[in-house]
């Protein structure tokens, strides 16, 4: 079971926090077994908004975690609680993955955890955290970053998209999709898109691609091309290009093209398919092109990432 510590102090927003207390705080077994393993984890007891909260946990377990998770809190002008930006610094320097989500990127930040990499917080902060932390390569425009070890989210709903983020690493593309299903949100929002669209989204069932998405899944192993999608949205390709822009933040061929990989992913982590016959369900034709674009996109052929992730499942079951 993987144990996750979930840092609090006074004054922390009680959304992100919520957030991370249903993901990983629930009893989700019916999805992944193991799950995790969660503590609350505070000098004493705490104020997040109206609410009190009594920890499980001293600072002094964030060290012995797997995961230590770092919710944001509302008074960003202040310097973070010092004792809190020990205890995550001695986590990190004793091997624990370090997550913040939306304004717990400042407590990272001043425990010197992002400096040199790229992070993020929510839009309305970044100039301020960057000005701050000049060492820290602060993103306004992405819903998260992830460093391996250190992973940083925007605010609110991109804090959601984070910890799905985390439990795909963990437990694997069918866990975190049950676990979006659950939660009645979107299981594959990308870390670079977009934190916000300019333009208002349609409201939901007069969405002109709400029955393309479903369709397109489903033929994932054909050939599919705009020219494709557009005919079956009864669109320009001019049209379906500007429409894909404003719902996902990226254009149709490379949606369908992350599509293809998630899918390579989730048979490489649940299935015993050779790398030809993933490639041919997923369109990519030959293992050799899925091979090419797969060590392109997650960095990794594919053999090695099954290797990897099963490795990971292992590890993780271990206990702490």
């Amino acid at each position: 079971m993987t144990a996750v510590a979930l840092a609090v102090t006074d004054g922390m927003l009680h959304f992100e926090m919520a957030l991370a207390l249903e993901v990983f705080g629930s009893d989700l077994r019916h999805i992944a077994d193991p799950w995790y393993e969660l503590s609350l984890c505070g000098p004493a007891a705490v104020s997040a908004g109206r609410f009190r909260l009594e920890p499980d946990a001293g600072l002094d377990f964030l060290p012995r975690a797997h995961t230590v998770i770092v919710p944001g809190w509302a008074d960003t002008a202040a310097a973070p609680p010092a004792e809190l930006v020990d205890a995550v610094r001695a986590a990190h320097r004793a091997g624990a993955r370090i997550v913040s989500l939306c304004t717990g990127a400042y407590v990272l930040a001043a425990a010197g955890v992002l400096d040199g990499l790229r992070a993020t917080t929510h839009w309305a902060h970044a100039a301020d955290l960057a000005a701050r932390h000049p060492r820290v390569t602060v993103d306004p425009d992405v819903l998260f970053v992830d460093n391996g070890s250190v992973l940083t989210s925007a605010g609110k709903a991109a804090a959601m998209d984070l910890c799905l983020h985390l439990v795909r690493l963990d437990r694997g593309s069918a866990a975190a999709n049950a676990l979006a299903r659950r939660l009645v949100v979107p299981p594959q929002r990308e870390g670079g898109q977009a934190q916000f669209v300019t333009t208002p989204l349609p409201e939901p069932g007069s969405h002109p691609l709400a029955a393309l998405f479903p369709w397109a899944l489903q033929r994932l192993d054909r050939p599919l091309g705009v020219e494709d999608l557009a005919r079956r949205a009864a669109m320009s390709s001019r049209q379906l290009t500007r429409h894909f822009r404003a719902v996902t933040g990226t254009t149709p061929l490379q949606w369908l093209h992350t599509q293809r990989i998630r899918r390579a992913q989730a048979l490489l982590e649940t299935t015993d398919d050779t790398v030809d016959v993933i490639a041919a369900a997923t369109g990519m034709g030959t293992a050799t092109t899925l091979r090419r674009h797969f060590q392109r996109t997650v960095g990794v052929p594919p053999d090695t990432y099954r290797r990897t992730f099963r490795l990971r499942r292992a590890d993780l079951t271990a206990p702490f």
